[in-house]
């Protein structure tokens, strides 16, 4: 590659007679060994024994035969599929954009243009040119223009060494390594020369000038022919027109000089017609017409068409997935949390962008697209009255996979981009803290289902009454883990969402119509430890990471948790009291086709059948008779459900949670700061507080139709009726 670089500063053009003398000794040295390494590639023994004669045979010791091309970096992309197994990319990551193609997938008119401006007897000297070399060799020491006189080869081999130090994570090691790679030395020379040679003895040249073209740089972070190709002129590198395959081959020469996306300036803007690019294009066209590559007419119609280029940008980041941003995210902190792609976050991250890996995902765009319209829909970005967000969550039962996730906020990491308004986020407030969520949400009354789980573990049954009064004096809840937690004296006074003063509610009851107190009598008679263990056994836990707390308040939903997990408990019931844990990643396929090793779901029995059974009877009547109907009725097509609404002090927060057999849907609207009550507020489309209600339908809906639903399996508990299906209704 011809060297463009300009003279430091305080530089003088006048050579003293002793850098002429000593820059001519210099000349006729490494003259001598060029001469030695061109018979290297023709005679290797006789070109040893003249080498080991001159003081230059220092220059290798220790270098190796040969430079292998490590796995050069490539961009990797996220994909959902269409039901038809379509991929739809949702976004792409790299740190150079790059694109491996192979030899056919290149144009004709690249290639020569390359040979015939760059290395005209390529296909004809074993690794160096000598002729170009002492060309350029003469005027460098002799005060004249730098120039580079490299083969195709040795500026391949320059790049390797190059690429394998933008693989050095350590930034002082990395400045060392790119240095001897590319200092204007007589030593640093021979030795690219040296490897050059190795390098055709074991490649053909047409894979060197395929390589060549996969590695070059082509300007900022664009890499290799095709993901140029890509770039500037929106094509691909086999069709490209002459114009534009000269076009890009100039930008190789020197990228900053001869970029065509720069604004305009004095040599390479657009204002100019990209004059500085247009010179060197227009160079290569007439090497190419000497050397008889193109006829006279390609090259009058080639010089004549001005240098257009069609600026494409790659999709690059989670931003680039719209309104799938969020879950693409979660697909990026899964990566990230993955022992298989790194000893740490950081090192898998940049594995990720720089190993050309396809990630399909579980994402469902149907049911995806039913949850983004029904929150653009019912609840606005940003609104006055306080910092609501919104989330929807849905997943797969007995799979475990990730349906759908979106929220009410527009997708950004850039600071910069989240200071211009309160509707970008970079949290994910579907998710735990560690996957890029916030520290999570109280799920109010949707908590109670696993006291009402352990209720059934323990041999009670549905119609069993507890003490409901409310009162400010609980007494002592049995702890087996932290031992007895009095209620005495701690004022603790709970009230029932709709004031019910309280009774003698049966658990069904209790369920079906959320009653508090019912739900702290039950766990008056209960292990508050054991009640934990059964929220864990479903896999709930605290957004944050630290252990569940198991007061005999987290009986009504004071843990904050994430949605997703709320979601995940939900589909759990409804498989029969097996909780799979989620996945979002179907497949990973690396860029030789071959399938890495994915998360893999783990599905776990939580309760016995039976227990899931009873659960499935209270929350079926949950959703047929109690809190959640207005979810149930406006379902369409039903399919049997189940369900249960949550709602937090002051309304702060408010959930609908449940599932059919097929997939399980948590919506929630919740005080990202402050705690406005919801019930005293409406949005454009209704009252806030009943916004879940009409977006657990509009995603069940869609779900329902795509996924159908079987029967549930109920009964009135361990102690009670023997199982039986809920027929669908007629």
């Amino acid at each position: 590659m011809v060297s463009s670089a300009t003279p430091p500063v305080g530089f003088s053009e006048r050579r003293t007679l002793r850098g002429v003398v000593g820059g001519l000794v210099g000349f006729v040295a490494m003259s001598a060994a060029v001469g030695v390494l061109v018979t290297a590639s023709v005679t290797p023994v006789l070109a040893v024994s003249a080498l080991a004669a001159t003081n230059t045979i220092n220059v290798f010791e220790g270098l190796p035969d040969f430079v292998a091309i490590d796995a050069l970096s490539q961009k990797s992309n996220i994909y959902a599929r269409q039901t038809d197994g379509t991929p739809v990319l949702l976004a792409s990551f790299y740190d150079q954009n790059r694109i491996e193609v192979g030899w056919e997938a290149i144009s004709a008119y690249a290639k020569d243009a390359a040979v015939a401006g760059e290395d005209p007897r390529f296909y004809e000297h074993g690794g160096i040119d000598l002729q170009g070399t002492l060309r350029a060799t003469a005027s460098t020491v002799s005060g004249g223009a730098t120039q580079g006189g490299s083969s195709i080869t040795q500026q391949y081999v320059k790049n390797v060494l190059i690429q394998k130090c933008e693989l050095i994570a350590d930034t002082r090691t990395h400045d060392d390594c790119y240095t001897n790679a590319t200092e204007t030395t007589p030593e640093r020379k021979l030795k690219e020369m040296r490897l050059a040679i190795g390098v055709e003895k074991v490649m053909s040249k047409n894979d060197i000038l395929r390589q060549y073209f996969n590695i070059a740089g082509f300007g900022g972070t664009v890499y290799g022919i095709e993901a140029a190709a890509n770039y500037y002129y929106n094509a691909t590198a086999a069709n490209l027109t002459l114009a534009q395959a000269t076009s890009l081959v100039a930008i190789v020469n020197n990228p900053v000089k001869f970029q065509i996306d720069k604004p305009a300036s004095e040599t390479n803007g657009a204002a100019n017609g990209y004059a500085a690019n247009k010179q060197r294009r227009d160079y290569l066209l007439g090497a190419m017409l000497e050397h008889d590559k193109i006829s006279q007419g390609d090259y009058d119609a080639a010089i004549a068409t001005p240098i257009q280029p069609i600026i494409t940008e790659p999709s690059t980041g989670c931003q680039t997935a719209a309104a799938n941003a969020f879950f693409c995210d979660y697909v990026t902190k899964i990566l990230q949390n993955d022992p298989a792609f790194g000893d740490d976050a950081g090192a898998r991250m940049l594995n990720f962008r720089r190993g050309g890996y396809d990630v399909y995902t579980t994402l469902d765009l149907d049911v995806q697209q039913a949850a983004v319209d029904t929150m653009n829909a019912q609840v606005p970005k940003t609104y006055a009255r306080g910092d609501l967000g919104a989330v929807i969550s849905s997943v797969q039962v007995g799979t475990g996979r990730v349906l759908a996730m979106t929220q009410n906020k527009d997708y950004s990491q850039d600071p910069a981009v989240q200071a211009t308004g309160a509707n970008y986020t970079g949290i994910n407030y579907n998710t735990d803290f560690a996957y890029g969520g916030s520290s999570g949400f109280q799920p109010g009354s949707s908590y109670k289902v696993f006291t009402l789980a352990e209720w059934l573990k323990e041999g009670h049954q549905l119609s069993e009454r507890v003490d409901s009064r409310r009162k400010s004096n609980w007494g002592t809840f049995q702890d087996s883990c932290l031992g007895p937690q009095n209620y005495d004296r701690q004022r603790w006074n709970p009230r029932n969402d709709q004031n019910e003063a309280g009774g003698n509610y049966s658990a069904l009851e209790a369920t079906i119509r959320s009653i508090n107190t019912g739900f702290i009598g039950m766990a008056k008679k209960l292990d508050l430890c054991g009640i934990r263990k059964t929220a864990e056994s479903f896999l709930v836990h605290r957004a944050d990471g630290r252990p569940l707390l198991q007061t005999a308040a987290t009986v009504i939903g004071t843990n904050e948790v994430a949605p997703l997990s709320m979601a995940v408990a939900f589909a759990g019931i409804a498989n029969k009291g097996v909780t799979c844990s989620p996945i979002a990643i179907d497949s990973i396929v690396g860029p030789d086709g071959t399938e890495l090793p994915v998360p893999k779901t783990e599905c776990t029995a939580s309760v016995d059948p039976l227990v899931a059974a009873g659960m499935t009877y209270g929350m079926r009547r949950v959703m047929t008779n109690g809190t959640a109907q207005q979810s149930n009725a406006a379902t369409k097509p039903w399919v049997p459900m189940i369900g249960k609404t949550g709602t937090t002090d002051g309304a702060k927060d408010t959930w609908m949670s449940g599932a059919s057999s097929q997939v399980a849907t948590v919506v929630a609207v919740v005080n990202l700061t402050g705690a406005v009550n919801q019930r005293r507020l409406s949005f454009p489309s209704g009252a806030v507080a009943t916004a879940r209600h009409r977006m657990w339908p509009a995603v069940m809906s869609v779900a329902n139709a795509k996924y159908g639903g079987e029967d549930l399996v109920e009964s009135g508990g361990p102690a009670g009726a023997s199982p039986a299906p809920v027929a669908p209704r007629r």
